[in-house]
């Protein structure tokens, strides 16, 4: 027996179609990481179970959590980014009714943000609100259910106990790598287009929330508040080394929603990595904004081995992207994507179809403005009212999916939010036929096979080849 196994639950058919064979990544689960390391620092017995690495199916899961005998199952439903932890309901929701004769907490963005309805819905013991070290800790001490922060349990109507206070983030070091099947993580085919090797891969958080308050996102459901943690820089620089030497990776994703943006913080990381033996040899992704990049740094980065930075641009429209509170200028974009690029920085442009003042005339706008940045990459999503942000609080029930399934923006039953003039059909028929517009537009496709080659180009071109099927667009 043993105390605890965490599970990161998988359903990577139903929200990824067809990506899910080889173009999506498949990354370290980084809250069963974090958590495990808090717990084991604190003497429990844990073990991490990747049901998603594997694709098992939740019966297979169930079975693997059965051999270790646990006292407590720990569901952690976080997705790589936050806006994808509602989708991981999907997988989550079936591994829980497969999993018997065990105590059973859900934890995770997705349940912080619906944490009663978590619990009444789904065939769980207990629902975590917040993070989720202290509270299952709590479990497993015997503590009294009243006694435990985060709680959230039955007794006959549901108690909603106050939540844990935060743990500093230089103890969520999440630094148990040997629990994890290292030799299945492996990097977004974007990300190795210049032919660096997707495997081996390693996601990693130097920072734990956001300052920002886009109506769009989701990413404070945990700690409940726009608080921004850091960890000590040369901590950082020290799990990178050791994956390096102990796995062999060069791959990293940088996941902090906003890793670009305290200089005393991200300097310092830079620094270090840049001086690392082996920096030459990294290929490392991480998240900006526009107005958080400055140019003077860029250089250094470059040399710390960031090779992308993903800027949330998401609208071309200066009034739509004022909604999200993004006040930004298009000039300055343009400027800035530029500054980066000519650090030998590639660029991955995020975009947003459907924000709440969205018109045909201004995704069109959207779809312009990432056409001539002349980015290496781009992203575009539909506008979706997450569990955990504004955008969920002030949509009408009737417009939100019918499934967590189709808060996927890949799955079949994918279902945007409308706006004001446009039906969610209007937004997701515009959004998909701008993917196909951007990628196969010729001065993009010459622009990937001068900086990247014949595979890559070869590889964008299948990626247009099989459009998503859309049940909302399918009549």
């Amino acid at each position: 027996m043993i105390d605890v196994v965490l599970v990161n639950p998988g359903a990577s058919r139903t929200i990824y179609q067809n990506l899910s064979n080889d173009l999506s990544a498949i990354e370290p689960p980084t809250w069963c990481r974090m958590i495990a390391g808090w717990l084991r620092d604190k003497g429990f017995d844990v073990a991490i179970l990747d049901q998603d690495a594997f694709r098992w199916t939740p019966e297979e899961a169930a079975g693997h959590v059965k051999k270790f005998n646990p006292r407590l199952v720990a569901i952690v439903v976080s997705g790589q980014q936050p806006s994808a932890s509602t989708q991981q309901m999907t997988g989550a929701s079936l591994l829980a009714k497969a999993i018997q004769g065990v105590r059973k907490i859900m934890v995770g963005n997705h349940p912080s943000a619906l944490p009663a309805r978590t619990l009444l819905e789904e065939d769980v013991d207990y629902v975590c609100d917040g993070e989720g070290p202290l509270t299952i800790a709590g479990l497993l001490n015997g503590d009294a259910p009243e006694t435990i922060p985060g709680l959230v349990w039955n007794k006959g109507l549901i108690i909603h106990n106050p939540r844990a206070a935060l743990i500093p983030i230089d103890e969520l070091h999440g630094d148990v790598w040997g629990l994890l099947p290292m030799g299945q993580y492996r990097a977004h085919t974007w990300q190795c287009l210049d032919g660096s090797p997707r495997q081996p891969y390693a996601s990693i958080y130097t920072t734990l929330g956001c300052p920002f308050k886009c109506s769009f996102c989701c990413i404070n459901a945990f700690q409940h508040s726009s608080t921004y943690r850091r960890r000590t820089p040369s901590k950082v620089v020290e799990q990178v080394k050791h994956l390096y030497q102990m796995y062999g990776v060069k791959t990293f994703k940088i996941a902090d929603e906003m890793f670009v943006l305290d200089q005393r913080h991200y300097l310092p990381i830079c620094e270090g990595l840049a001086a690392l033996p082996f920096a030459g040899e990294l290929n490392i992704w991480a998240y900006a904004r526009i107005d958080t990049v400055r140019p003077e740094t860029l250089s250094l980065m470059r040399r710390a081995g960031i090779r992308w930075l993903a800027l949330g641009i998401e609208s071309g429209s200066a009034h739509v992207r004022d909604g999200a509170i993004k006040s930004l200028d298009s000039e300055d974009i343009r400027d800035i994507v530029l500054d980066i690029q000519n650090a030998g920085i590639c660029v991955l442009g995020n975009f947003i179809f459907g924000l709440a003042d969205d018109t045909l005339e201004t995704m069109q706008e959207t779809l312009d403005l990432a056409k001539s940045l002349d980015l290496e990459f781009a992203n575009f999503y539909s506008a979706q009212g997450y569990p955990g942000s504004k955008l969920f609080d002030q949509t009408k029930p009737d417009d939100l999916p019918d499934s967590w399934s189709g808060y996927s923006q890949h799955s079949f039953d994918t279902r945007p939010l409308p706006t004001a003039t446009l039906s969610s059909a209007d937004v997701l028929r515009f959004r998909d036929k701008a993917f196909i517009d951007f990628y196969t537009d010729s001065e993009y496709l010459n622009f990937v096979e001068r900086k990247f080659g014949q595979a890559a180009l070869e590889h964008i071109q299948h990626m247009t080849a099989h459009p998503l099927p859309r049940k909302l667009l399918s009549a």
